[in-house]
């Protein structure tokens, strides 16, 4: 557990953090930053450490109440900026003390060119492609709450898709931005997202990522993310071919069978 010397005017709340060996540290922080636009805003800071950190750059998740998605994906957008200034020294701190004290210019600047950086990244999107990532879930227990909670960070992260449920099997088929991807599995391994045997709130430990790849062009775009549920496995391929992802299907959905 590290702690922070934060200066007087700023709160920071009790955080959580959990260790694994192969996948490095992740931290949970909330700050709340006073006087800002005559309000508090309280930004949840989520930084997940790679093993060889601090020689490669944290992930980073950005969510707040009082600000809008664009203005969460701008704070981390600039915190990454900021990151890469101190590659190769710990720079966690660093970075949290920079968006305290810079937080009030990077919302101003978000709305003074909010149509600019719209352009930017529509030019982004289309160099870098629109990516795809296939997941396979073991199991849900609270399955209502589960799947509202995917719907809400698909929605979140402009992301479109489907979970699909046939028998036993349960998987989730994701495509946009990449940094948005990235993001998204974030959440889904670091959040509370479904519950144990005895009822308890956990995080999803059964999950694997069965392939992350860039969409190619004769591969359909899905234009939502949308629950659904087949009854045989000829329509959850079905829906594979019909997206242009025959290859996709024959080569991670069947070995989940055996």
């Amino acid at each position: 557990m590290w702690s922070f010397a934060l200066p007087a005017t700023y709160c920071m709340y009790p955080f959580h953090s959990e260790k694994n060996s192969t996948h490095g540290i992740t931290f949970r922080i909330q700050i709340s930053v006073k006087e800002l636009l005559d309000t508090d805003v309280l930004l949840k800071l989520l930084f997940h450490l790679p093993v060889n950190y601090p020689s490669t750059l944290p992930d980073i998740s950005v969510n707040s109440d009082q600000l809008t998605r664009a203005q969460c994906m701008e704070v981390k957008d600039k915190l990454l900026e900021q990151a890469k200034n101190h590659l190769s020294e710990p720079m966690v701190h660093d970075l949290i003390l920079w968006i305290q004290q810079h937080l009030k210019y990077v919302i101003k600047e978000s709305a003074t060119v909010c149509n600019e950086k719209t352009t930017l990244s529509k030019g982004t999107s289309t160099e870098d492609g629109t990516w795809m990532l296939l997941l396979h879930l073991d199991h849900m227990r609270a399955k209502a709450k589960y799947v509202k909670t995917v719907e809400k960070w698909a929605t979140d992260l402009r992301l479109t898709g489907r979970l699909m449920f046939m028998g036993k099997i349960i998987l989730i088929l994701l495509q946009g931005d990449r940094s948005n991807i990235k993001e998204y599995l974030i959440l889904q391994k670091t959040s509370k997202v479904d519950v144990d045997s005895s009822g308890k709130k956990c995080k999803e430990k059964m999950i694997s990522v069965l392939c992350e790849t860039k969409v190619q062009s004769q591969q359909k775009r899905f234009q939502t993310f949308e629950v659904k549920e087949y009854s045989t496995l000829d329509e959850l391929q079905k829906e594979f071919e019909t997206a242009g992802l025959a290859t996709l299907f024959s080569d991670f959905v069947p070995p989940l069978l055996k």
